[in-house]
C-alpha cells in the first residue's frame, strides 16, 4: 500500500531528478596523435573542438577481399577519442555523431579530424543510442533517460530537454496508481526506465525506447509525454527497429525478436503480432531495409539472419543466414544492397545482396583493437558509387571506411 509519505517522496524525487541543460565553453586546440603521444582530456563542462591526426591508424588497418574486388574498400579517416569506448554512432547528410561517456559531434562527414565534445556528468553514464530527427537529436543513456539536443549558433549543439520531463514526473507522482514495483523493495513511476536505455527509434511522430528493464515505451514527439509502456520480453532488450508503417521490432537477450503493431483509434496501443525465434543466443542488433520488407538481426550466436515478410500478419521467415564472424555480432547497418556487421571479433564484414537474394562478402575490415560496438552509414552517400561506413569500437576509436558498391 502506497501512503501519503510515499507520494510526497515520489513528488520530491521527481523534482530532484530534473535535468538542467548544461552550459559550455568552447575552446579550440590542435593535436597531433602518434603512437606515443598523450591524448589530452577535455575539461569538465567544456565543448572542445579537437583536431586529431592518427599517424598509426592506417598501419594497423587490414582489409581482406577477393582479387575481383581489390579496390572495394579503404580507410578514409579515423580518430581516437579521449572518452573511452564508443557505444553508438549516427550519421546525417552533413555530420556524424558518436556516443561515449561524452557526446561527440563531427561537423564534416568523411573527416573525423575535427569534432566537438559535449562532456556529461559522471552519473549520466554512456550514450547507448543516437537518433536524428529534423533539427533535433535524441540520445539514450545508461542512467535510464533520453536527452534531446538542438543545433544552434554556428551549428553547435545544446541540450534542450530530458525525457521523462520534470512536469510529467511531478504530475504523475501525485497519484499512487502511477507507481509500479520494479524490484522487491523499489517502486518507480510507470513512465521511468529503471535500467539502461539500450535503443531508441522514431517513426510516425512517435519516439520508441527499449531498455534492459525489459520494457518498450512509446513517447509523443510533440510534448515528450509517455503514451505507453509494454513489458515486452523476459530478459533485457538490446535492439530496436521501427519501419515507416509503424511496425516495431524488439530484439532481446532471451534470443527472440518480437513484432508489434499499433491499433487505430483514440486509445491506440501496441500489441504483439509475432515472435521470431531462430537465433540460438541473445539478439544484439536489428536493422531494416529502406522499404521495411527485410529485417537483419545480429546475435551472440555469431550469425546475421535475414528475415523477409511472410503474409500480412507480421510474420517473417529467414531467407539467409550470414556466417563468418568468429564471435558475437554486436551491430548491423544497411544501405541499398550493402549490409555491414560489426563483431566482438574486432572486424567489420561487408555483405552484398545479389541475384536471387543471395549474399556474398565484399570485404572484411580489420584495424580495431577491441570489439566493434556501433556502425552508421552516411545517407547522402547511398545513391553514389560508394558509401561511407563509420565504425565505433570499445577501443575508443572511430573509423570511416569508403566502400565501393559493386
Amino acid at each position: 500500500m502506497v501512503t501519503n509519505w510515499h507520494l510526497a517522496f515520489g513528488f520530491w524525487k521527481a523534482i530532484c531528478q530534473f535535468e538542467r541543460p548544461d552550459t559550455f565553453e568552447i575552446t579550440t586546440r590542435q593535436e597531433k596523435h602518434s603512437s606515443t603521444a598523450d591524448i589530452a582530456d577535455c575539461s569538465s563542462g567544456e565543448v572542445c573542438m579537437e583536431t586529431s591526426i592518427r599517424e598509426s591508424s592506417q598501419s594497423n588497418t587490414k582489409i581482406n577481399m577477393s582479387s575481383s574486388r581489390a579496390n572495394a574498400a579503404y580507410l578514409s579517416s579515423s580518430t581516437l577519442t579521449s572518452h573511452g569506448a564508443v557505444f553508438s554512432l549516427a550519421a546525417s547528410a552533413t555530420a556524424v555523431f558518436a556516443g561515449t561517456t561524452a557526446f561527440l559531434h563531427f561537423p564534416n562527414t568523411g573527416d573525423l579530424s575535427v569534432f566537438e565534445t559535449h562532456s556529461l556528468s559522471s552519473d549520466v553514464g554512456a550514450i547507448k543510442s543516437i537518433v536524428l530527427s529534423d533539427a533535433k537529436i535524441f540520445t539514450s543513456h545508461q542512467d535510464g533517460k533520453i536527452r534531446v539536443w538542438e543545433q544552434k549558433w554556428r551549428q553547435h549543439l545544446r541540450q534542450v530537454a530530458a525525457i521523462p520531463t520534470m512536469t510529467e514526473q511531478m504530475l504523475l507522482s501525485l497519484s499512487a496508481s502511477n507507481f509500479v514495483q520494479v524490484r522487491r523493495d523499489h517502486t518507480t513511476l510507470w513512465i521511468n526506465h529503471f535500467d539502461v536505455i539500450s535503443a531508441i527509434a522514431i517513426s510516425g511522430g512517435l519516439l520508441y525506447s527499449t531498455s534492459w528493464d525489459r520494457t518498450l515505451k512509446v513517447w509523443s514527439l510533440s510534448d515528450f509525454r509517455c503514451l505507453e509502456s509494454v513489458r515486452a520480453h523476459d530478459d533485457a532488450i538490446n535492439a530496436l527497429a521501427v519501419s515507416a508503417d509503424g511496425t516495431v521490432y524488439t530484439g532481446s537477450a532471451d534470443a527472440s525478436i518480437k513484432v508489434w503493431t499499433r491499433s487505430t483509434g483514440a486509445n491506440s496501443q501496441h500489441s504483439l503480432v509475432a515472435t521470431l525465434e531462430m537465433h540460438r543466443s541473445g539478439v544484439n542488433a536489428l536493422a531494416l531495409s529502406s522499404d521495411g520488407s527485410v529485417l537483419y538481426s545480429g546475435s551472440s550466436d555469431q550469425s546475421v539472419l535475414v528475415w523477409e515478410k511472410e503474409g500480412d500478419a507480421g510474420g517473417m521467415a529467414v531467407t539467409s543466414t550470414l556466417r563468418g564472424h568468429r564471435q558475437a555480432v554486436l551491430c548491423v547497418a544497411n544501405a541499398l544492397e550493402l549490409l555491414a556487421s560489426g563483431s566482438a571479433d574486432k572486424t567489420i564484414r561487408i555483405w552484398r545482396r545479389g541475384i536471387n537474394n543471395q549474399y556474398s562478402t565484399v570485404a572484411v575490415l580489420e584495424g580495431h583493437e577491441r570489439p566493434v560496438k556501433s556502425l552508421a552509414i552516411a545517407p547522402s552517400e547511398c545513391t553514389s558509387g560508394s558509401v561511407l561506413i563509420y565504425s565505433g569500437s570499445l577501443d575508443g576509436e572511430i573509423k570511416a571506411w569508403r566502400v565501393t558498391q559493386p
